[in-house]
This record gives C-alpha cells, sequence and structure tokens, in this order.
C-alpha cells in the first residue's frame, strides 16, 4: 500500500446512510401492499394502538435524576440542570411529555429517536431538540466514533459528534443503526395489511353482488346494458326499497348468500390483530381485543404490561440518556430511571394492604406511604416502627416460667414476655 493510499485510510469512514435506507426500503416493499410505518398505522387500528399506548404510557411516568448517596440510598437530584430537562421542558417549544412521546414513537416506527443536545459553556446539558428519525444519517470515523448528518424541520443541516446527539436505538445489526418492529417483523404485518386491503375491497364492493339475472337465451351487450340501467335505476338506494321486480322474457333472479364468514376472513382478521400485538409486545386486552378477557387476566395483564413491554423500553431509554447525557464521572453520581411504581399499584385495598405490611416491618414510615399517594408529608412522619415483641437474635433468652435472661445472665419477670 503507498503512501498516498495509507493518507487517505486515515481519513477513511464507513458511511451506514444510504445502506440503511436501501435495507429499510428494500422491508418495506412497493405498492399498495408495502409495509411502512405510515401505511401500518394508518390501516392496522392495532398497530396504531400499541404505538400509542407504549409512548403515551412511558412519557407519562416520572422520569428522574438520581443521586447516589454514601450509604449506598439514593436522593432525587432536583439541584442538577439535567433533572429540570427530564422532568419539565426540554426544550422552550416541548413539554416533557411531549419529547418522550416523539422520542418513544420514533423508536417504535423508525427504530431510532434522536435529539441535538445543546450544552453550555460548562457542558452542562441545556436543551435537547429533536430531529425527524428519517432525516439522519450516521457515519463510523476511522477511531470508531459515530458522526451524525442531520436535517431538522427547518431544512438547516448539522453536522454533529455522537457527544452532541442522543441517539435512542432499537435492536441493531450494526451497532450504528436500530431496527423498528415493522421492520424486523415486516412479513407478518405484511399479512395483516392484506387482510385490511381485502376488506376495503369487500366494502367498497358493497361486500357482494345482489344477485344474478339468469335468461334461457344469450343476450346482446346492448340489451345487457339497457337492463343493468334500468335494474339500477328503478330498484336501486334505499328510496326503491321493497318494490316488485316484475321480469318477462324467461329471466329468473337468484339471490346471492355469501358473506365473509364462510371464508373464515373475520377469524382471520382477529388472528392478524393478535400478531401485531404480540410484535409490539403487548397483552391483546390492552389494545382492545377483549374476545377471551376476564376480570382476573385483564388484570394480570396490566400488570404484563409493564413487567413486559414497557419494563425493557423504558430501560433501553435509560441506558441510552445516561450515555449521552452524562459524563463518565457524572454516571459514577447519577443515574436517570423512570417511576413505573405507578402503573404496578392495584385497587385501592390491595395498595393499602401493603402499605400496612410494610408499616408493620418497617420498611415504611407514614411519609413514605403518604408520598406513594401523592400526599403532603407529616411532622413526624418520618419515623420507622417495628412490632414491640420482635426482639433481636442473641440478646436474650426465654425460661420455661416466663422469665427472660438478659446477657448478664440476671433473671428479670415480664409479664408481656
Amino acid at each position: 500500500m503507498g503512501k498516498a493510499a495509507r493518507r487517505k485510510g486515515k481519513e477513511q469512514r464507513v458511511r451506514g446512510g444510504d445502506a440503511y435506507v436501501d435495507t429499510f426500503l428494500g422491508m418495506c416493499g412497493t405498492g399498495a401492499s408495502g409495509v411502512n410505518p405510515d401505511a401500518v398505522i394508518s390501516n392496522l387500528s392495532v398497530a396504531a394502538r400499541c404505538v400509542s399506548l407504549r409512548s403515551e404510557l412511558l412519557a407519562s411516568v416520572p422520569l428522574c435524576l438520581y443521586r447516589r448517596t454514601k450509604d449506598g440510598g439514593r436522593e432525587r437530584a432536583d439541584d442538577h440542570p439535567l433533572f429540570q430537562i427530564l422532568d419539565c421542558m426540554p426544550n422552550p417549544n416541548m413539554t416533557a411529555f411531549e419529547f418522550r412521546e416523539f422520542l418513544i414513537r420514533s423508536l417504535d416506527l423508525m427504530g431510532n429517536g434522536y435529539a441535538r443536545i445543546e450544552r453550555n459553556a460548562r457542558g452542562q446539558v441545556t436543551a435537547l431538540y429533536p430531529f425527524p428519525p428519517g432525516m439522519v444519517a450516521i457515519e463510523r470515523l476511522a477511531s470508531g466514533r459515530l458522526r451524525y448528518r442531520a436535517t431538522d424541520y427547518n431544512g438547516v443541516v448539522w453536522v454533529l459528534l455522537q457527544e452532541e446527539m442522543l441517539h435512542v436505538r432499537g435492536p441493531t445489526k450494526n451497532g450504528m443503526y436500530g431496527l423498528s418492529p415493522i421492520q424486523i417483523a415486516h412479513g407478518a404485518l405484511h399479512l395483516a395489511m392484506a387482510h385490511a386491503e381485502t376488506a376495503e375491497a369487500l366494502t367498497e364492493n358493497k361486500l357482494q353482488p345482489g344477485g344474478l339475472l339468469m335468461y334461457p337465451n344469450q343476450l346482446n351487450p346492448t340489451a345487457k346494458e339497457d337492463l343493468r340501467k334500468g335494474i339500477s335505476g328503478r330498484f336501486a338506494g334505499a328510496g326503491n326499497a321493497g318494490r316488485v321486480m316484475i321480469l318477462d322474457g324467461g329471466a329468473k333472479f337468484e339471490q346471492l348468500s355469501f358473506s365473509p364468514n364462510d371464508a373464515q376472513f373475520l377469524e382471520s382478521r382477529k388472528l392478524g390483530n393478535e400478531d401485531v400485538a404480540r410484535i409490539f409486545g403487548l397483552p391483546p386486552t390492552t389494545v382492545g381485543i377483549t374476545d377471551k378477557a376476564t376480570y382476573s387476566n385483564s388484570e394480570h395483564e396490566g400488570q404484563a404490561l409493564v413487567q413486559n413491554a414497557l419494563g425493557p423500553l423504558a430501560a433501553r431509554i435509560e441506558g441510552a440518556l445516561a450515555r449521552c447525557l452524562l459524563s463518565d464521572a457524572g454516571r459514577r453520581s447519577y443515574y436517570i430511571e423512570h417511576d413505573l411504581n405507578g402503573l404496578l399499584r392495584g385497587d385501592i385495598e390491595a395498595r393499602f394492604k401493603a402499605y400496612r405490611i410494610a408499616r408493620e416491618i418497617g420498611a415504611f414510615s407514614p411519609n413514605d406511604v403518604r408520598r406513594r399517594e401523592n400526599e403532603p408529608p407529616l411532622a413526624e412522619g418520618d419515623q420507622y416502627h417495628m412490632p414491640a415483641n420482635w426482639i433481636p437474635l442473641g440478646q436474650v433468652r426465654l425460661t420455661q416460667g416466663g422469665s427472660i435472661l438478659p446477657d448478664d445472665g440476671t433473671q428479670t419477670t415480664g409479664a408481656g414476655a
């Protein structure tokens, strides 16, 4: 290899944008049955509900910055500038809910969520500005670092290093671009889209022809057209319903009886809807599929929604936020976490039974309970209690006569022992 080639190799970078676009378009397909995010959301109501449910639920729970304390505990770092960015307003034009909802929808539909990081002179994050996920290309430099070329909503092109871009990616094949559930399961979604298009075609054709007119002799094309126009003009429409049809010339009318149930079409559509819910990891009852719903399984599926769908999604976002918004030193002292406890709470009776048990074993104080119920703390509510008959092992022993022998061997009689 010559010197020129070696010099050129130092500046070599691997471009992933074009290859990714080609792969994405190949997955989406072409024509009326193309599986792309807009088509899926527009034609499959279950898919639209899956995306909105995941984004709205996770955007509605608190997302907080915590500081590790010396005793191994944690505290809310509400004095840190990043806390307000995550909890209140990431930029002057969006609330925290709107920003996080946009980020999660971009992740579910396109596999990637992007936002430009704005910092002050001290390196602290002051704002996050989102980018359309389809307008960002990634380059891997020779050093292994990533560089982003992004176009914002005003048409301005930005060239940003990885420290300047918040990037939440889905499951990835190359470590740069993430894949969305639509891309991963485009084959199954293609079948559901085909069912939706078939239903649309049946609806446009009024589901079936009304009947057949059969003549013993062949009619010429002119006679057929005149007969069709005459019947449509006299008997079609709501105003002509119930009129008596009189046919001559040996004509016989036979009504057709065809329904989608005969081809098990409706069952296929139900299975397609369940497949869509399965692709996004959501229990069927949470997206409106209630054919097999009962009171007990609906409650358990609500918990499965948090544990199997929102929990992994929250961990993916938390990891990306820590990687992009915190420095190496900051990650040793701070971490970012969603509070999913509100989604896991049961009814009020079940909650207060759990609170009572936690109070009795000394795990919760009265103020701990009140904070979880969004109530103001009490003046003396931070004290922890335990049952009076709970005595640490090794401190005393009980005799047969009901006496308590302390460690020094002196015998005392305890009526409540």
